[in-house]
């Protein structure tokens, strides 16, 4: 499977409806597809986040958040931090989906996690 192939079939089943409790979530599950890209193909799997992180239903910036933006900060903090700042500062919503993500690899080096230590308390401030 391609990037846009996983692409495209996030994109048909989304934004979609949870799955009851216990099943799998086909949603989740195609978004995780997208997710195996993040170290090769960061900016195709930006513009999905940046698509889908700003949309009302929680569960999916939920998905977003820890499936997808929290492993493009830990592998491509430096390439993709601005953008997440200035998206997160305009989008309640994916300013939240921000604070959701957990701190893994690029996100915890010295001279990054700071910037993003600064940068959720600023969102949790904002909210």
């Amino acid at each position: 499977m391609t990037v846009a192939e996983a692409i495209t079939k996030a994109d048909s089943i989304l934004p979609g409806r949870p799955a009851p409790e216990g099943q799998e979530d086909p949603r989740w599950q195609a978004i995780i597809a997208v997710g195996e890209f993040i170290e090769a193909e960061p900016e195709v799997v930006w513009r999905f986040i940046e698509r889908w992180g700003k949309h009302p239903s929680q569960d999916l910036r939920s998905a977003i958040a820890t499936c997808l933006l929290e492993h493009l900060l830990e592998y491509h903090f430096e390439l993709v931090f601005e953008r997440v700042t200035r998206l997160a500062r305009s989008s309640r919503r994916f300013a939240w989906v921000v604070t959701m993500c957990g701190r893994f690899g690029r996100t915890e080096l010295p001279n990054n996690a700071p910037k993003f230590n600064r940068l959720l308390r600023e969102l949790k401030h904002a909210s």
